[in-house]
């Protein structure tokens, strides 16, 4: 009888411990299942928010306003040709396709830098001279004959089929130039990653977001920081870097011969959506 009931407690007792093991195992198993699908979740919410904050800052400045010199410099070809005058930025790319010849070649020459010089500041047309050989007042091109430049003598090879010169033809302008390109040091604190932008002094915070989209696609979801004086205080994306009270001092260390790229300002970039929050 002794023998039996110690038989019938160890049977119980792997029972029990067959069930607790079967539990726990199902335990673990839903467990493993629920951070399955928070983590997949969360992933989920993370691209929708990216296109979200992609869509929000894209939304603020669809069209870009201000160029800098180095940007304009990058489009120097036939296929995708710009130039500035007076301040303004031009794409002449799809004259270039629409014109061939010659008279294409001083803008061929010209890409991605600045011909204010081949204007009258005043009149802002072409600048002109009396010609020695007609006595004539003609446009002055040392750089070549011109689409649009009237010749120095009367010839039916003029074409005169256009409504407007190109360089009075507002179609063509997508943007101003600077006055003043600025560095800027972004910071973000969650990843401590560093990234030094080349920025237009005219550009509001917002705009700056947009080409920092260029290094996170989730710059919208990043509140902007200012330390002054061990405070950091939030700056408001509608103004400039002026206005926002971080002021350009590269004339004061022109003054002191110090170089500008000594000190670039810094902006501390804190993540401030939750991702785990639908």
């Amino acid at each position: 009888d002794h023998r039996a009931r110690l038989a019938t407690m160890d049977e119980g007792v792997a029972a029990t411990t067959l069930a607790a093991a079967t539990r726990g195992h199902a335990s673990r198993k839903q467990t493993k299942q629920v951070a399955t699908q928070q983590k997949s979740a969360v992933v989920i919410q993370s691209r929708v928010r990216g296109r979200k904050d992609r869509g929000r800052v894209s939304g603020f400045a669809k069209q870009q306003r201000y160029f800098t010199p180095a940007e304009v410099l990058e489009h120097d070809r036939v296929d995708d040709l710009w130039v500035t005058f007076f301040g303004n930025v031009y794409n002449l790319t799809e004259l270039i396709a629409e014109n061939k010849g010659s008279l294409m070649q001083p803008l061929l020459d010209a890409g991605g830098t600045d011909i204010t010089h081949w204007f009258d500041p005043t009149t802002r047309e072409l600048r002109s001279h009396i010609d020695s050989v007609s006595e004539l007042r003609s446009p002055y091109l040392p750089i070549g004959r011109l689409l649009h430049a009237a010749p120095a003598e009367p010839t039916s090879e003029w074409d005169t089929n256009y409504d407007i010169p190109w360089w009075k033809n507002m179609k063509f302008c997508i943007g101003k130039l600077t006055t003043k390109v600025r560095k800027l040091k972004l910071l973000n604190m969650l990843t401590k990653q560093e990234a030094t932008l080349e920025v237009c002094s005219e550009e509001t915070l917002r705009e700056i977001q947009n080409r920092y989209l260029a290094y996170n696609q989730h710059a919208a979801s990043y509140t902007w920081k200012r330390t002054d004086a061990k405070v950091a205080r939030v700056l408001d994306m509608n103004l400039t870097l002026d206005e926002n009270g971080i002021p350009d001092e590269t004339p004061k260390f022109d003054r002191l011969d110090i170089d500008e790229d000594m000190y670039v300002p810094t902006v501390h970039l804190y993540f401030s959506d939750d991702l785990t929050v639908a």
